[in-house]
């Protein structure tokens, strides 16, 4: 099997990977049908990273995939290097591939003072030599016109609500959003798992702490109901634990937790397998190591729908038909 796939005239797309999702990459490789391009990369002592291709990319469109998981920083600046070895090396384009995009949710200014630090990774990556972003779930879509040129915003939710309709009684379902800014997407989700009612869980945050958020009480149809509470990432769990519970207090019979991301930072795996939830449904976009899984975790493969949107991104096709089967 080769490293790259040939197309029209002298195109050939070719696939590297950075070092924090070894297994994603592989399997999105396998998709694809080629083998990942031969790297090298190691830290020297004082903890810079070196990185080199084993093969020529001259010519090639490159795609360099990385999902920034803990340390976040090292990957990003992994796949910062890796953009700029293969501007040097003479790729025809390059396309960054981050199926969770670190600091995406420092996306505006709170308070003065403070970075817009998802605008400052955008800006990053273009000066290294990026042509084009490729994300899943971005926390904010307005990240997208952080970068200026393409970005490819995967949705995980096909993924997400093929799977709990089978896991949940879809005449009986409501939707839960964690909070009220995340309504739009909670009523896609109903929309796909057959119209029920929407619910959202009023919480208040103290912008000064992170990770930390008290949620009230439910606002929605709930009791006697199985509810599915959606939300984009699950860091320490809080938040979604806490929403668990209120939803369950309101009376629902059950509740599924599904969200496109587990960052599962401590203790995240404990909360969640002690708050209620008969099951929590993510994506592979961010490795979940052994200490992280708990009997009611469920991942689900999001390499298939990576895969395809380069596949198409190469061929000069339609990613948006990919969601909506309009090319």
């Amino acid at each position: 099997m080769s490293s790259t796939i040939a197309g029209n005239g002298e195109k050939s797309l070719v696939l590297a990977s950075g070092r924090a999702h070894p297994e994603l990459a592989n399997d999105v490789a396998r998709e694809l049908g080629i083998d990942l391009l031969p790297t090298t990369a190691y830290d020297f002592a004082n903890g810079e990273i070196y990185v080199r291709f084993g093969e020529s990319v001259r010519g090639a469109d490159v795609f360099i995939l990385q999902s920034h998981t803990a340390p976040i920083n090292q990957w990003i600046m992994e796949q910062l290097l890796m953009v700029d070895a293969a501007k040097r090396a003479s790729a025809r384009t390059i396309t960054v591939v981050q199926p969770f995009y670190g600091y995406a949710r420092q996306d505006k200014k709170h308070r003065g003072r403070e970075p817009i630090s998802a605008r400052l990774m955008s800006d990053l990556f273009t000066a290294a030599g990026a042509d084009r972003l490729m994300s899943v779930d971005l926390h904010a879509a307005q990240t997208q016109g952080f970068f200026d040129g393409p970005v490819d915003h995967l949705w995980a939710m096909p993924i997400l609500t093929e799977y709990v309709k089978t896991r949940v009684d879809t005449s009986n379902v409501t939707v839960v959003s964690p909070d009220a800014g995340r309504i739009r997407v909670a009523e896609q989700w109903a929309a796909k798992l057959g119209g029920g009612p929407l619910a959202f869980v009023h919480k208040t945050r103290d912008i000064t702490r992170p990770n930390q958020a008290v949620a009230n009480r439910v606002v929605g149809e709930v009791e006697g109901r199985d509810c599915v509470l959606v939300d984009d990432l699950i860091d320490t769990g809080g938040t979604i634990a806490e929403a668990v519970r209120v939803v369950l207090d309101a009376g629902a019979r059950s509740v599924v937790v599904a969200a496109t991301h587990g960052v599962l930072s401590d203790p995240a795996a404990q909360r969640l397998s002690e708050c209620g939830a008969s099951e929590v449904v993510i994506t592979d976009t961010l490795p979940i190591a052994a200490d992280k899984r708990f009997p009611q975790l469920t991942v689900l493969s999001i390499a298939p729908l990576v895969a395809r949107a380069i596949r198409e991104v190469f061929d000069d096709g339609s990613v948006t038909s990919l969601f909506d089967g309009n090319s």
